[in-house]
């Protein structure tokens, strides 16, 4: 008689984790979200414990969720997730008033945030033996250094000097 389960929406090589009423502005928090989009897992939670933010901290917490639900729920291996997404949006938004002068009142607003982190499994591979190398990997004993433009040069040409008219005719 209880209602279906909801469809994944994610994919089953992925997870996360929402930080919700985080008490700090969406705009600070997206530059904290910022260094971490795209990084390894291990880097992102080293990039965020020695960050100077304050937010860091809440991120770092959210980031370790995804992890673990991504060890303990999906079966995913830790050593091979990234932070393939990390979103940040609006909450809710405390108003306050501050005093003015003349009986007025000015409106102070604190704005809360949220944070959802999407870890992915991606699997590096070891280039192999038989494989070719790629053109950005030469190897280190062919090095040359890269190849320069040259610059057209324009013809020089002779300015002539402008014709005066007489003065005493």
């Amino acid at each position: 008689m209880g209602k279906d389960a909801r469809a994944r929406v994610l994919a089953d090589h992925q997870a996360k984790a929402i930080g919700r009423l985080i008490r700090i502005s969406p705009r600070k928090l997206n530059l904290v979200a910022q260094t971490i989009r795209g990084k390894r897992a291990e880097a992102a939670l080293n990039e965020l414990t020695f960050s100077p933010k304050r937010v860091a901290k809440v991120v770092k917490k959210v980031l370790q969720s995804a992890i673990a639900n991504a060890e303990n729920n999906h079966d995913l291996d830790v050593d091979d997730l990234i932070v393939s997404e990390a979103s940040v949006g609006k909450n809710l938004v405390m108003k306050r008033f501050h005093a003015r002068a003349r009986g007025r009142g000015a409106s102070i607003e604190k704005p809360f945030s949220q944070i959802t982190i999407v870890v992915e499994e991606k699997r590096e591979k070891a280039p192999s033996k038989d494989e070719p190398v790629a053109e950005g990997k030469a190897a280190a004993g062919s090095k040359k250094a890269p190849a320069k433009k040259s610059v057209a040069k324009k013809p020089a040409t002779k300015k002539s000097a402008p014709k005066r008219a007489k003065e005493n005719a």
